[in-house]
């Protein structure tokens, strides 16, 4: 027994080390095919860069601005001016290099974003952690920790999101999406920590790049009211009148009024805390008028933030620039009657709306959990997905800080039965993608069907359609959501089936 007990105490010494290694392993991976983007051209491609992450937008932007012009004119720039402001002199061109910008630096501060994004996945998951296992032992469910391995859940997450291809080929190709990715999960990290000017600072931001992250103000009030994670109310509440109503009949009455005591400050169910939800309040409304103020000055002699507006949140939801992408919005409305547009357009983006408010009642315990369903929801409805934004949830490779969001939970994989099939279906669509838009781009001897029709495998691999025909509109439920929930609720099931045995 001595001896096992010494085996594993030099495990966990040496596992810091092992994580440190991989982690910087995986920067130099990156500052390695940092040198060769001539060969692998991600920039280029429709499933790394969108109209509103693609560097090269950026750039063009940021020449128009140096050239007492317009950033937003002639629809190539539809970004945040701060982010302009900021990575705009990155693009400046070096004489004598072939007119190519410095590619080693720009790829330097997407490489540090990542880095960061996975440091804050890191802290986050042990947050978790934490209070995961102090809601099983309010629950008197102690052996499950004694035979559970959680400690690494964070760890495990951070290299995961690390050495992901999606996220690799995001952040060499010159993708504007590992900022985003770093200030969704800065904002995340702030409420998992009830850090609230952290929180209110990264959700200010991360709507002002994308808009869709305005969703997150839903989880992210939840775990500052609750705190990250608690099991469901209903148990709680059925564990404290257990404790309330237990019988007296031992012989020494004040040791079984202390027990009583200890048992309900133990099981007593957590109350909604409204300071710091009104200090985020305060704090995000701080920041958003700073924000939009840094804003105005920018753009001001470019039409002010009307025009910002509309370049930025009008083009996202309009769908102005039907270019290729791995969505299915592109086809569609190049397809659709314009007399109809406007109508399918509401239909799209309100459908993502209809979803916040049934999820948030049936998960509001999982604060953390629906911060990932929600994004999850947005990235397949919006307009312009790219890979730094799919599904990939995968044992051996999610994608984004959401899919680590649900790998936190590492214990919920057990539950989950379609992982092999996505699996298969993803390597699939990652293969036949780019196949697929060289037939038709380049060789003229597909057409775009041949592309959209990968666009479409990988819709179905996220989405269950259910033929429910109101309006001319099928209702879309994603697999994978719909697969993580359905293991989410089953570990609260296996939790009051083991609670109830304990008593």
């Amino acid at each position: 027994m001595e001896e096992r007990e010494s085996e594993t105490s030099n495990k966990k010494k040496n596992k810091p080390w092992a994580f440190w290694s991989w982690a910087f392993a995986s920067v130099i991976f990156r500052l390695i095919l940092a040198y060769f983007p001539r060969n692998l051209n991600f920039s280029a491609r429709p499933e790394v860069s969108t109209p509103l992450t693609s560097f090269r937008r950026l750039a063009e932007g940021y020449w128009l601005k140096q050239s007492s012009m317009s950033p937003y004119a002639g629809s190539m720039y539809h970004g945040s001016p701060l982010l302009l402001s900021i990575l705009g002199p990155l693009t400046v061109r070096r004489d004598g290099n072939e007119g190519l910008p410095n590619q080693l630096i720009c790829s330097l501060v997407f490489v540090i974003a990542d880095f960061v994004t996975a440091m804050l996945i890191r802290s986050t998951g042990l947050n978790l952690q934490m209070a995961y296992n102090q809601s099983l032992k309010s629950l008197g469910l102690v052996r499950l920790l004694e035979n559970s391995e959680l400690i690494l859940s964070g760890d495990i997450a951070a290299l995961v999101y690390l050495w992901n291809p999606f996220t690799i080929i995001s952040c060499v190709g010159l993708s504007t999406s590992p900022i985003e990715n770093l200030v969704i999960m800065l904002s995340l990290y702030g409420a998992c920590t009830r850090r609230v000017p952290l929180a209110a600072f990264g959700w200010v931001l991360a709507t002002h790049l994308s808009l869709y992250p305005a969703i997150l103000i839903v989880p992210v009030i939840l775990l500052l009211g609750y705190g990250p994670d608690a099991p469901p109310r209903k148990l709680l509440l059925q564990k404290f009148r257990e404790s309330c109503s237990c019988d007296c009949s031992s012989q020494d009455k004040e040791q079984t009024s202390l027990h009583k005591e200890l048992a309900n400050q133990s099981v007593q169910p957590m109350l909604f805390s409204w300071k710091p939800v009104v200090f985020f309040t305060l704090w995000a409304c701080m920041w958003a008028f700073y924000v939009l103020v840094l804003c105005a000055i920018s753009v001001k002699q470019y039409g002010g933030l009307r025009e910002m507006f509309k370049r930025t949140y009008g083009f996202i939801l309009t769908v102005e620039d039907l270019a290729p992408n791995i969505g299915v919005l592109w086809y569609f409305f190049a397809e659709v009657f314009d007399f109809f547009r406007n109508f399918f357009l509401i239909v799209f983006h309100v459908n993502i709306l209809f979803m916040l408010l049934p999820l948030a009642i049936r998960l509001n315990h999982r604060p953390c959990f629906l911060a990932f369903v929600y994004i999850a929801i947005a990235s397949m409805l919006k307009s312009y997905p790219s890979v730094s934004s799919c599904l990939f949830l995968e044992s051996c490779n999610p994608s984004n800080i959401k899919d680590q969001l649900l790998r936190i939970s590492i214990q919920l994989y057990a539950d989950m039965q379609l992982s092999f099939f996505l699996f298969c279906g993803y390597v699939g669509v990652s293969l036949l993608s780019p196949v697929m838009h060289n037939l038709w781009i380049w060789r003229g001897t597909g057409n775009a069907n041949f592309y959209f029709a990968t666009a479409m495998a990988y819709a179905c691999l996220q989405v269950c359609i259910i033929f429910s025909f109101i309006s001319f509109m099928k209702t879309l439920t994603i697999i994978l959501v719909v697969e993580s929930v359905g293991a989410m609720l089953n570990h609260d099931r296996k939790l009051r089936k083991l609670s109830a045995t304990a008593a």
